[in-house]
């Protein structure tokens, strides 16, 4: 696996879970008009790992087409 992938994967562990920690704490300890900002966090904890995968294929990709090793 290439070092970017398990930087990556490591990077989305930790992003996954504080911003499953900020959701819980919004729907914990939020009042009811508060609900609706939990779902913030679960989208960004979805879409940035999303683009950074995305943005580092793209980069594994040219840096390869480059000629240069990963």
């Amino acid at each position: 696996m290439a070092l970017w992938k398990k930087l990556w994967l490591l990077f989305t562990v930790i992003w996954v879970v504080v911003a499953g920690l900020n959701a819980f704490t919004i729907l914990a300890f939020g009042e009811d008009a508060d609900r609706d900002k939990a779902l913030k966090p679960v989208i960004y904890g979805v879409a940035v790992p999303a683009a950074v995968y995305l943005l580092a294929w793209l980069w594994a990709v040219w840096r390869k087409r480059q000629g240069r090793p990963d």
